[in-house]
């Protein structure tokens, strides 16, 4: 077994806050226990997958390591008793298509695959650079300084993905305490109690009831859209059938709530790191200025260092062997994205950020049939968003000290206190 202290460090948020302890114990894992079970206090085992090579061969099995029979989410024992209890025996608050499996999983990403595909973002290019410039525009109005994180980084992909969906420019503020709510649920200056460490139960009413408001809005939506419906990506969701037939009412709400969160909150997150490491690197700012052709590679490589979510459950369908482990029938893995963005194997000085790494094999969007549907949406903000940035500004520094949210599960950036000069 994961020695217990590391154990514990791996599923601890406030590691992932501070970035060193759990990279460091990655780090002894992959050279130590590559795939190794760990039982931190309070869960049931899982197997901790920490290299590349390994994460990857897992995802492209989907059929032999599901995402739905267990949590796909790390999540206490009580809070998993709790859940089945609220959920008549599923594991799951939500059902997306993070939470499904074949036949499921391919249906329902079919109905809004085609909306993603790089051919037709193409016919978004203009509105999202528009909007990319209002927000280089809010900074300069801002006198040369802001958070960031906090002011610039948060409310661009937010805008991007609620104009997407049809979500009015006034409910944006909704959703992104919504889905800060979601995700920083451990976070006692995001998390809906308030509390420096909620108890599970707290926890769980809260998350039921930040679901509950999302619930309540894409309800009111999907009539909205059923009756007058536009060309939007929530009609899409309230007009879709699968085999014929209306989608399932939790599983419709659960794509909007997807849509809604993950559309935005890691582009956020890595916009963001990918800032903070540039006020730190005043040399590579200057390269990017001068050099626009190397905005894609250092995407890449913001992407690889902020890695936003830190992990993702799966069970195994079968008995299986992976890197000569035997998995047993219903065991439940962990795939560690930070910790396989920074192997040694695959990446060269993994610990050094590097705006021209070539190639780079981040695999933070994930791998085969579960690779993230909005990487090519993504992709395309920020290179719009810093192509505006670098012609933009003329330098930028830390007016401060950078702060992370605390999360286990999507993590990033939520102060980055800045000091520019625009040109």
């Amino acid at each position: 077994m994961i020695p217990q202290e590391i154990a514990n460090t791996i599923v601890d948020p406030k590691a992932y806050a501070a970035e060193k302890p759990v990279d460091e114990a990655f780090a002894y894992l992959r050279k130590e226990m590559p795939i190794e079970q760990a039982q931190p206090e309070g869960f049931a085992p899982f197997w901790v997958i920490t290299k590349h090579a390994d994460i990857l061969e897992v995802e492209r099995q989907n059929e032999l390591f599901h995402n739905g029979d267990l949590s796909t989410t790390l999540t206490p024992i009580d809070v998993d008793r709790k859940v089945r209890e609220l959920m008549g025996g599923s594991p799951h608050l939500v059902r997306s298509l993070v939470q499904m499996d074949n036949p499921d999983h391919m249906a329902y990403r079919r109905l809004t695959q085609a909306w993603f595909l790089p051919q037709n973002l193409k016919k978004l290019e203009s509105r999202i650079r528009e909007i990319a410039k209002v927000f280089v525009d809010r900074m300069a109005d801002m006198g040369g300084q802001c958070d960031f994180a906090k002011d610039i980084a948060l409310y661009f992909p937010l805008h991007v993905i609620m104009e997407t969906l049809g979500v009015p420019e006034a409910d944006e503020p909704l959703m992104l305490k919504l889905t800060q709510e979601l995700f920083g649920s451990a976070d006692p200056e995001l998390n809906r109690t308030g509390q420096e460490a909620p108890s599970f139960e707290d926890g769980l009413v809260a998350m039921q009831a930040v679901i509950g408001d999302f619930i309540t809005y894409f309800n009111a939506m999907t009539e909205d859209r059923r009756a007058n419906p536009r060309e939007d990506l929530s009609s899409v969701i309230a007009n879709g059938q699968i085999g014929g037939q209306p989608l399932d009412h939790f599983a419709a709400m659960s794509y909007y709530i997807i849509a809604a969160t993950a559309g935005h909150d890691t582009t956020s997150n890595t916009t963001a790191a990918g800032l903070w490491a540039l006020a730190e690197r005043p040399g590579d700012f200057k390269r990017l200025k001068e050099n626009p052709t190397l905005i894609p590679a250092f995407i890449d490589e913001t992407i690889r260092w902020a890695t936003p979510v830190k992990h993702f459950m799966r069970s195994a369908t079968a008995d299986a062997e992976v890197r000569g482990r035997k998995i047993a029938k219903g065991d439940w893995m962990m795939l560690c994205y930070p910790s396989g963005n920074r192997d040694e194997e695959v990446f060269d000085k993994p610990f050094e950020f590097r705006i021209d790494r070539a190639p780079n094999k981040q695999l933070a969007f994930g791998y085969g049939a579960h690779v993230c549907i909005g990487q090519h949406l993504a992709k395309l903000e920020m290179r719009l968003f810093w192509e505006e940035i670098f012609r933009r500004v003329e330098s930028i520094e830390l007016a401060g000290a950078p702060k992370n949210s605390v999360s286990n599960f999507v993590c990033g950036p939520k102060n980055v206190p800045v000091r520019y000069k625009m040109q």
